[in-house]
C-alpha cells in the first residue's frame, strides 16, 4: 500500500491544521410544542491529526453534535471554530456569524455512502475537485485511487461494486478535497462485522497517513476504541468524558460512563483504609490515591477481564446462569451466593456449563469505586 502511494504525485499540501473548538454550545428545538435539548453547553477540542469518536445511548446528541459541526444545525449558544476560522457563533438564540457547509473545509462519510450511481469511481472522486485544473484534478484522484486501492475498479458504477468498495469510494471522494476535519456517522454500520473490522482499520492508517484531524458517531463501542484517539461520551445532550479509550474504560469519571462503556457490574465493599477493601472477594487493594474513610460503603466495577477462575479450594463461588461460545474465549454471565450478577471472559478451554459452580478470583490492577447505591440487581437473561 505504501509503495503505491509513493507512485503518484506527490503532494505537500495535505492537511496540517484542523483544531476543532466547540465552546458552551447548546441546541433547543420545539417537539410537540415543548422545548426539548438536544444539546446542553458542550464544549470540547480536537487536535490536528487527532481521531476523535462520540458514543452514547440513541438519543443523547452525538449526531447533533456531528450535524452542527457540519453545519446542518445551527445552535442557540455557543462557538465552533476550525483553526483560525469561526464557522458559527450564536447567543441568546440569535446567529451572529455563520459558514454554510460547502465553504467549511469539512468533509463527511455518510453511513449510506450517498455515491452517484450514474458516476464511475473515477468522475465519483473527482467530483468536488472541479476547482482544479485537468493535471491537478487528475493528479489528485489518482493519489486517492492508489490510497485506497481501488485503481483496477475506476470506470465501474456503484452498482458493480462491493459494500466495502463502495465505503473506500465514498472515503476517497471525502479525502480528495483535503478537507481539515473529516466527519464520519455511522459509516460502516452495513457492513458485516468481519468487513467492518478491517475497513474500520484501513479508514484509520489512511487518515493518519494524512496527518487529518476526524470525529467519527457510532453506536459500536469495540469500534470506537479500536479507531480512536480519544473517546467521548455523551448522555442527554452532555460530554460526561473526553479522554483516550484507554482511560475511559479503566477511569470512568461517573457511574453513567462506568455502566455504558464495556459489561462492568458492580459489587459492594467496605473501605478497611483508604485504599484496602473488604469485599466477597476477599481484600481487594486500590492502587489509586483515595479519599475513603475506613468503614464506608463503597460500590467496586468489576470487569469481565478482572475476573479468573480460582485455583481449587479457593475464590468466590458463583453459579454461571448463561455462556456464548466466541471462539478463543467464552462470555460468561455469572451470579454469586447473594444475587450480585457478574460477567466474565474465559478462554475457551476452560468450559463450563449452565448451572455449575465456579470459584473467581479477582486480578483487579485499577480499581473504579464509587460511593455505594441500592441498586436492584439486574436480571441474567
Amino acid at each position: 500500500m505504501s509503495g503505491a502511494n509513493r507512485s503518484v504525485g506527490q503532494e505537500v499540501n495535505l492537511p496540517v491544521d484542523g483544531r476543532v473548538s466547540v465552546s458552551k454550545v447548546s441546541h433547543h428545538f420545539v417537539n410537540n410544542r415543548e422545548s426539548v435539548t438536544a444539546l446542553d453547553r458542550v464544549s470540547f477540542s480536537v487536535e490536528p491529526g487527532e481521531f476523535v469518536s462520540i458514543v452514547g445511548p440513541s438519543g443523547c446528541g452525538k449526531t447533533t453534535t456531528l450535524r452542527l459541526l457540519a453545519g446542518f444545525v445551527t445552535p442557540s449558544e455557543g462557538t465552533v471554530r476550525l483553526d483560525d476560522k469561526t464557522l458559527v457563533e450564536s447567543s441568546k438564540g440569535k446567529t451572529s456569524q455563520f459558514i454554510p457547509s460547502e465553504n467549511r473545509g469539512i468533509g463527511m462519510l455518510f453511513q449510506d455512502f450517498a455515491l452517484f450511481p450514474h458516476l464511475s469511481v473515477y468522475d465519483n472522486i473527482a467530483f468536488g475537485l472541479r476547482h482544479l485544473s485537468g493535471n491537478e484534478r487528475k493528479e489528485r484522484v489518482n493519489r486517492y485511487l492508489a490510497l485506497t486501492r481501488l485503481e483496477a475498479f475506476q470506470d465501474r458504477k456503484p452498482r458493480e461494486l462491493s459494500g466495502g468498495q463502495q465505503q473506500r469510494v465514498a472515503l476517497a471522494r471525502a479525502l480528495a478535497p483535503h478537507p481539515k476535519l473529516l466527519l464520519m456517522d455511522e459509516p460502516f454500520s452495513s457492513l458485516d462485522t468481519d468487513l467492518r473490522r478491517q475497513l474500520s482499520q484501513e479508514v484509520y492508517d489512511i487518515l493518519k497517513q494524512e496527518n487529518m484531524s476526524a470525529l467519527l458517531v457510532t453506536h459500536d463501542q469495540q469500534e470506537a476504541m479500536q479507531m480512536a484517539d480519544v473517546i467521548g461520551v455523551m448522555n442527554n445532550g452532555r460530554i460526561h468524558q473526553w479522554a483516550p479509550s484507554y482511560e475511559v474504560y479503566h477511569e470512568p469519571v461517573n457511574r453513567f460512563v462506568a455502566n455504558f462503556i464495556g459489561h462492568g457490574h458492580f459489587v459492594l465493599g467496605t473501605a478497611n483504609t483508604k485504599s484496602n477493601f473488604e469485599t466477597q472477594f476477599g481484600q481487594l487493594e486500590c492502587q489509586c490515591n483515595c479519599t475513603w474513610e475506613e468503614n464506608d460503603k463503597v460500590d467496586i466495577l468489576i470487569r469481565p477481564d478482572d475476573l479468573m477462575v480460582a485455583e481449587e479450594g479457593k475464590g468466590t463461588p458463583a453459579m454461571v446462569t448463561k455462556k456464548s461460545f466466541q471462539g478463543a474465549h467464552s462470555h460468561y454471565w455469572l451470579r454469586l451466593s447473594d444475587g450480585t450478577c457478574l460477567e466474565a471472559f474465559f478462554p475457551s478451554h476452560q468450559d463450563f456449563n449452565v448451572g455449575d459452580w465456579i470459584h473467581l478470583d479477582v486480578d483487579a490492577q485499577h480499581l473504579v469505586i464509587f460511593p455505594h447505591e441500592s441498586i436492584q440487581a439486574p436480571e441474567n437473561t
